[in-house]
């Protein structure tokens, strides 16, 4: 019966092997699933979370995946908009990595509200004027579009495809496909600008607040470029571990190659308008506040928050990428491009976990003192969770649906099937 489901002309484990894969994983997601009910049920005391330092671990994980969800909209993007046909072989993978990372967002956010009976407030008593108004109204929407583009993919296994309805619903939704890449790009902007714009406008954290355009502070924009930048990096990261777990190729080398070329003059532009933030605000925006650069990387418990996490987000997680990226002769060789594109993952994790951690741990009035912080186990729990949720929903979908159009070409059964 098993066998039945899988694509035709590709390969599969043992279904004895995949149970217990799956099975281990399921295990962590349990441990996740019994954290977050614990607080549920008990309510945000099972986190470390005070008063005075308000966000938990979660928060920086929900930044992350939403920035390195990204890939989804940007590949979407470059493969029915601007026209980057070879694409094709890997926006399916780029899609269910986006969904993966857009469902997990909306889990943790769950978890965050405290009374997820009450989330629906959100949306029906809605604060206009707040920039996570928007962002939740975005995501929720981006998360839709993303299981529109993701339900070809589900309808296309052997055996449903062979029911007359699906075959064809499937089919004519692939030919409207450029409208939801149009309208995920468009709710993508939007979103990713708000997260980065809620930091920028706190005047209150000098850490995090920027100067900008007219109502829009510089970290709008440099958010949605750095997930423009890094998203596509996620992705090739992503099908990499794939294919050193599987034991397969799946995506051509000139696939890879072009996502890759782009993703690195996304990442070297923004690393430009990183620099340049980062000048302006070292110079100016914070001087004009009473600080000095070193006011934010010096003196705090153990230096976790020395001035080498500056160092390290933007040379060797960004400029680094960047150049190994944009050089043919470098990206082409594996060992480097994986390198690269995990550089450039750390780099977009780090660039969130300062801005939202770091922001609020620095002390603002001369008497106050570092914040310390150390998740609790719930925190940590809940943080695993939408990993293991996501490797789960990754194997299913790998080893049932024809994600990778490439790989009967790249790996013929000897024999025929």
């Amino acid at each position: 019966m098993d066998s039945a489901l899988i694509p035709n002309g590709v390969k599969r484990c043992s279904i004895g092997q995949f149970a217990v894969w799956i099975a281990i994983n399921g295990a962590i997601l349990l441990w996740g699933v019994w954290a977050l009910l614990l607080i549920y049920f008990k309510g945000l005391n099972q986190t470390n979370m005070t008063n005075a330092y308000g966000f938990a671990l979660w928060i920086w994980a929900d930044l992350a995946v939403i920035a390195l969800g990204g890939g989804a909209f940007f590949t979407g993007l470059l493969r029915y908009i601007i026209g980057k046909d070879e694409l094709k072989h890997i926006i399916n993978y780029a899609v269910l990595i986006g969904f993966v990372c857009y469902s997990s967002a909306l889990l943790i956010l769950a978890i965050d509200v405290g009374q997820p009976l009450r989330a629906w407030f959100i949306f029906w008593h809605a604060n206009v004027h707040s920039m996570l108004t928007e962002v939740a109204f975005c995501l929720t929407c981006y998360f839709g579009v993303l299981t529109i583009e993701y339900i070809p993919l589900i309808l296309e296994n052997r055996q449903l495809n062979r029911v007359p309805f699906f075959h064809h619903l499937a089919h004519n939704m692939h030919h409207i496909m450029a409208l939801f890449a149009a309208t995920g790009a468009f709710l993508s902007f939007f979103h990713q600008g708000s997260l980065g714009g809620v930091t920028g406008v706190l005047y209150g954290r000098p850490f995090g607040f920027r100067t900008g355009l007219l109502v829009w502070p510089w970290t709008f924009f440099l958010y949605t470029w750095s997930a423009a930048a890094c998203g596509p990096c996620f992705t090739i990261f992503i099908t990499r571990i794939t294919e050193m777990a599987t034991g397969k190729k799946l995506v051509k080398d000139n696939v890879i190659d072009l996502l890759a070329k782009i993703a690195g003059w996304m990442l070297a532009t923004y690393m430009v308008a990183k620099i340049i933030d980062t000048w302006y605000w070292a110079a100016v925006t914070a001087p004009s506040m009473g600080f000095t650069l070193m006011d934010f990387y010096s003196n705090n418990p153990g230096s976790a928050y020395g001035i080498w996490i500056l160092i390290a987000e933007i040379l060797v997680c960004g400029v680094l990428p960047a150049v190994l990226l944009l050089m043919p002769s470098l990206r082409r060789n594996p060992s480097v491009l994986f390198a690269a594109v995990t550089l450039a993952v750390l780099g977009a994790c780090l660039n969130r976990w300062v801005m939202v951690l770091q922001m609020q741990a620095a002390p603002v009035l001369s008497f106050e003192p570092w914040f310390t912080y150390f998740p609790s186990w719930q925190e940590v729990a809940t943080t695993i969770l939408p990993v293991a949720y996501g490797v789960i929903l990754i194997s299913l979908s790998y080893r049932y649906l024809p994600i990778f159009p490439q790989e009967p070409e790249l790996n013929p059964i000897e024999g025929g099937k």
